[in-house]
């Protein structure tokens, strides 16, 4: 590929990064990481990107500081976070534990933005999803696996988690409408109007919008979540505005869309033609059309005969509970943070005595 053809790609990919290629994912942070070099010269949007010491997780912040940012990226003003972790689906230990490390440094920062006059808010975990489908299961499995603490304060006396310097922390998986007959943002609202929390995080399944991101990524915000979006299931959003709280969210894709697949099959081929000489130019038409051209496209000639399909990956299954563990360690190393383990033993050792 010439010097000149490889500029005009490169003008069309940062082009397609701006132009609003958002295929269907709960955070509005599914496709930050890819548009951080070029998003970094709007107005109103701050990118950055980092990776700590020799942990081998890359971070990519994209803060939407005002309105003239939100309005150029079509998300609401906020933090969006993308851990980038592409040996997440492996059986590596030291991996997990390193993704876990992480998560719970930058999963504090959030808190401490969402609440800077409270040092222990109180926590409502949300796990989001349906437990009966391994895909959707992410959300419930991380809630299953968090030590919770604000049924001590009942259970003993007001003070017992603040005299134990134990943070206060509840959860709830709130199931799904074809479960409950309820949507989630009214369980959710009704259980924060009675428990009254300081800030919600909801932790739910994702549809990736490329097949990299499947099961390799983090996904964090400071802006609240739309449960159901991802897969074009759209439920009421729980957010500040909605529930009157901050609201957190962490993600990670664990379907894709078959209309995302052929995208990235078709890009990949097209980068295929355009590099040997006999046949450059003949994927022209499509190299010419913006991402998000491509992607509608796509669709429409896929739904109307196959439908909205998604896939997932065949081990699924491990995938989810090794994620769920990963990120149950990164919510407890954040909100137990500056507790000694001689303070969690010694709270429990005092639980079991009067038991």
């Amino acid at each position: 590929m010439s010097d000149t053809e490889k500029q005009k790609t490169e003008a069309q990919r940062r082009a397609s990064l701006i132009s609003g290629f958002q295929p269907r994912t709960d955070l509005g942070c599914g496709g930050a990481g890819e548009r951080g070099e070029e998003s970094g010269k709007l107005r109103g949007v701050r990118v950055r990107e980092w990776q700590h010491g020799e942990r081998r997780i890359r971070l990519t912040e994209v803060a939407i500081l005002d309105e003239r940012g939100a309005k150029a990226m079509g998300k609401p003003v906020g933090t969006y976070l993308t851990l980038e972790a592409p040996e997440l689906a492996k059986e590596d230990e030291s991996y997990h534990q390193e993704a876990s490390a992480e998560l719970g440094e930058q999963l504090l920062s959030l808190v401490q933005k969402c609440c800077p006059d409270n040092p222990k808010p109180r926590i409502l975990i949300a796990g989001l999803g349906n437990l009966q489908v391994t895909p959707d299961s992410l959300g419930p499995r991380v809630v299953e696996q968090l030590q919770m603490t604000r049924h001590l304060n009942m259970e003993y006396d007001p003070g017992f988690c603040r005299r134990n310097a134990l943070p206060v922390l509840s959860g709830i998986v709130p199931g799904v409408m074809a479960q409950t007959g309820m949507e989630t943002a009214e369980i959710i609202k009704g259980i924060v109007g009675q428990t009254g929390p300081d800030l919600l995080i909801a932790v739910d399944a994702l549809a990736a919008r490329s097949i990299r991101r499947l099961t390799a990524t983090i996904q964090l915000t400071d802006t609240g979540i739309h449960p159901g979006s991802g897969v074009g299931n759209h439920r009421h959003s729980l957010t500040k505005e909605s529930l009157g709280v901050p609201v957190m969210a962490i993600g990670v894709p664990t379907v894709v869309g078959a209309a995302a697949i052929v995208h990235d099959t078709v890009s990949a081929l097209v980068g295929v033609l355009a590099e040997n000489e006999g046949t450059r130019g003949t994927g022209s038409w499509i190299e010419e059309m913006d991402p998000d051209g491509q992607y509608q496209l796509i669709r429409e000639l896929l739904e109307p005969e196959f439908g909205p399909l998604y896939v997932t990956p065949p081990d699924i299954d491990q995938s989810v509970k090794q994620l769920s563990f990963t990120i149950s360690e990164g919510i407890h190393q954040a909100v137990f943070r500056k507790v000694t383990k001689q303070a969690i033993s010694s709270a429990f050792l005092h639980i079991i005595i009067i038991v």
